[in-house]
């Protein structure tokens, strides 16, 4: 057909907060929740991608986050921030409890996707399958009734962000999402390649991950004219 347009999807600049107003943010954060944050904006991740992170996701000799099936059925692998190391081990030892209490009570099962449940049936009882964050409460999986543990939900790092946010009386239009725009912008500004960042973000194409450079502009200190008269 003739006469048609294409239809142009608008690209909006990212909010993103300064290095100070994200150190306020994550020091008014507390237990799991500013451990979550911290990951988010420590590593580029989406709010998915952490909630479902599994153990074996996590190297902690590596340091590095490996992401499964992500946005676009991509996977990749970012860094994981040295300071967030002992943390994140204490937090897996807790994790490491709790599913072992699971276990004895005839739980301790961790949902599978369907062609890996099939695959290897026993995988979902391993600790290496278990969530990083896991929810607090059991439930019954599918048919079969057996009860296994999910991962938090999303409005429960979401929540707890925008509380800290009104706390520190930051009036940006800013999510949890927020900080994984401020941890692309801080790298770039800090020099760290685009295509570096790309790769850190998964991004598909190039063109997505330029838009930081326009933030990164605009954030820099500039002198406007009025402040020269």
């Amino acid at each position: 057909m003739t006469g048609l347009k294409r239809v142009q999807h608008r690209r909006r600049v990212p909010v993103v907060l300064t290095k100070q107003e994200t150190k306020a943010v994550l020091e008014l954060m507390e237990g799991t929740t500013r451990l979550m944050a911290e990951l988010i904006y420590g590593a580029g991740l989406r709010v998915n991608e952490c909630v479902t992170l599994r153990v074996k996701d996590i190297d902690l000799v590596a340091k590095t986050v490996s992401i499964r099936d992500s946005k676009g059925s991509k996977d990749r692998t970012t860094v994981l921030p040295s300071q967030l190391c002992a943390p994140l081990e204490r937090h897996l030892l807790r994790v490491a409890t709790l599913h072992k209490e699971d276990l004895a009570h005839g739980a301790g099962l961790a949902p599978m996707p369907n062609a890996l449940a099939r695959k290897y049936p026993s995988a979902s009882s391993t600790f290496a399958w278990q969530f990083v964050f896991p929810s607090a409460v059991l439930r019954p999986w599918g048919d079969s009734g057996r009860m296994v543990r999910w991962h938090v939900s999303d409005s429960t790092i979401q929540r707890a962000f925008k509380q800290a946010l009104q706390r520190a009386e930051i009036h940006k239009h800013a999510s949890v999402h927020t900080l994984r725009h401020s941890f692309a912008t801080h790298l770039l500004a800090s020099g760290t390649d685009i295509r570096t960042i790309q790769l850190l973000l998964g991004h598909r194409s190039l063109q997505t991950t330029m838009i930081y450079t326009h933030v990164n502009q605009v954030m820099k200190a500039v002198t406007g004219p009025l402040d020269d008269l």
